[in-house]
């Protein structure tokens, strides 16, 4: 009788999901396989567990980016790219196992109950968190909740002896995937995008909308270190760019029919000068977008070889609200490339560590380290420029990586969060003073300089830290350094724009970027393909 049953299970659960899906004799047997051991293995098995384990195991041998997401991860994972989630609406930090407040959201519940940045909440709902070594992810449970859900809170604030009470109404927060939107100069205007999420069209619309209205002719994109997120954003940009009736990008699947993605109605920005900056960070959507750019001749592409993601990825839910994560297809540029750098099944370790590979063969340095072969060489679609497929967009302009100015000691100070302590310090201690001093954003961009009395606190924190001071290798860093300083204060004092900037003024990237905007000669013998 018992034997009956377990058969009759297990052609349920064979029937159930032949129901959706056509199965293998494989999928027969995995399923069977797991309707065994619920129903005949000699001691208890968390059968959860086990059916996560295997599926993460059978994910693991197809390709890197297929993944098994538990119904815990699903929610943090989306929220980033959904472009809202329900909290407080503040930016915090945790130093020393307190949570500093860096900024309030403007006309977020944080604010409108009187929080201010420099506070230290020490208390959530009469529980301690100061000094107790809770992680973030701990923190943020305790702060988020449903919107108009409500938090006590306890902050100590400079200046003030006793804790203050506040009762915050949580509400949602928007998470904007655009940092920075400014004019360079008279007719150049700067965008740089995070990651591209459900409000980024929006947002970029707008942000080229005001930019054109002060005068804007030609346009800087900053992608550097942007590891892509939803696909549609990136094609409405693209069309942003491109005349009417040309292709975007064309994904394609051995179980997908091609489905080609092309530019429609007229774009707020076909004409004028266009350069995008990428890194090896740059991935996925970034790609896309690039690419088209690229394909078309539309504009220039600075920097280095982007991260090289050509896959293309279906969220697919399961009973438990968990979900499934699977490659259905790959997608080409406009020329037919395929981005996506080589992998082998089930070797993550190996394709992870592609980045650092890249660097020491030297490729971050020098250009001529990078070689493609032949089979993966293409034209683009207008002036017939050679551009290669098959691990990245690689850059119209090479700009290498600066290791002149990096060093060992100027990375263990940074690994150790040293920077960033003193940063906070300063402007913790001297907020007023600082803004009475330098009451704009851009009187603090080009005046403020950093004292030598930050230096040596760097120097002493890493001493504490058991860092030793190496004056050589301090003094080969000592702009990073000051760069870093300057735009962690820009950033808590103003903005993350005003820290942008600050970031901008050193980059070579940057620097490069608007030297070809703002020369004809070089801008418009790249798209011709000279060198």
């Amino acid at each position: 009788m018992k034997r009956v049953i377990i058969s009759a299970l297990c052609f349920f659960v064979i029937i159930n999901v032949s129901a959706q899906f056509k199965m293998s004799e494989g999928s027969k047997k995995v399923a069977t396989t797991m309707a065994i051991i619920e129903n005949m293995y000699v001691d208890n098995v968390d059968d959860n567990k086990l059916a996560e384990d295997a599926v993460k195991s059978l994910l693991e041998k197809l390709d890197p980016h297929s993944t098994y997401i538990s119904s815990d991860e699903v929610k943090d994972m989306n929220e980033p790219l959904e472009g809202n989630f329900d909290g407080i609406g503040i930016s915090f930090n945790m130093m020393t196992d307190t949570l500093y407040v860096i900024e309030t959201i403007p006309g977020g519940p944080s604010e409108k109950v009187g929080l201010r940045a420099g506070d230290k909440i020490l208390y959530v709902n009469d529980t301690l968190i100061a000094g107790q070594k809770r992680s973030t992810k701990d923190i943020m449970s305790r702060l988020k909740g449903p919107k108009g859900t409500k938090v006590d809170v306890k902050v100590l604030r400079r200046g003030i002896p006793e804790l203050l009470d506040f009762t915050i109404t949580r509400a949602k927060i928007p998470i904007y995937s655009i940092d920075a939107t400014y004019m360079v100069d008279k007719t150049t205007g700067y965008i740089r995008i995070s990651r591209f999420g459900a409000t980024t069209t929006k947002e970029f619309q707008d942000g080229l909308a005001k930019l054109k209205e002060q005068g804007m002719q030609n346009l800087i994109l900053d992608l550097e270190s942007n590891g892509g997120g939803y696909m549609a954003p990136a094609i409405d940009l693209s069309d942003e760019f491109l005349d009417k009736g040309k292709l975007i990008v064309y994904t394609e699947g051995l179980r997908q029919p091609r489905r080609d993605e092309v530019s429609s109605v007229k774009g707020s920005f076909e004409k004028g000068k266009l350069v995008i900056m990428i890194n090896e960070g740059s991935a996925s959507a970034s790609e896309i977008l690039s690419g088209a750019v690229q394909d078309w001749d539309r504009g220039v592409i600075v920097g280095r070889r982007s991260f090289g993601k050509g896959l293309v990825q279906r969220q697919i839910p399961l009973p438990d609200n968990s979900m499934i994560r699977l490659t259905v297809a790959r997608y080409y540029t406009p020329t037919g490339r395929s981005i996506q750098k080589p992998y082998t099944n089930g070797d993550l370790l190996s394709y992870n560590m592609d980045v650092i590979e890249r660097y020491n063969k030297g490729e971050m340095m020098h250009a001529d380290s990078i070689h493609f072969p032949d089979s993966l060489k293409y034209k683009t679609l207008v002036n017939e420029r050679i551009v290669y497929g098959g691990g990245g967009i690689m850059p119209d302009y090479f700009v290498p990586l600066d290791t002149a100015s990096y060093s060992l000691y100027a990375r263990n100070i940074a690994n150790r969060g040293i920077i960033y302590k003193i940063a906070y310090g300063e402007v913790d201690n001297h907020r007023d003073d600082i803004r009475n001093l330098y009451p704009t954003k851009e009187s603090f961009v080009k005046k403020y300089v950093i004292p030598q009395e930050l230096f040596d606190k760097v120097i002493a924190a890493g001493e504490e830290e058991k860092i030793t001071f190496n004056k050589e290798e301090f003094d080969k860093s000592k702009e990073i350094i000051a760069t870093q300083l300057k735009a962690l204060l820009a950033r808590d004092l103003y903005d993350m724009e005003t820290s942008i900037k600050i970031f901008n003024e050193n980059s070579d990237t940057y620097k490069k970027a608007y030297q070809i905007i703002n020369d004809d000669n070089l801008y418009y013998g790249l798209l011709k393909g000279k060198k």
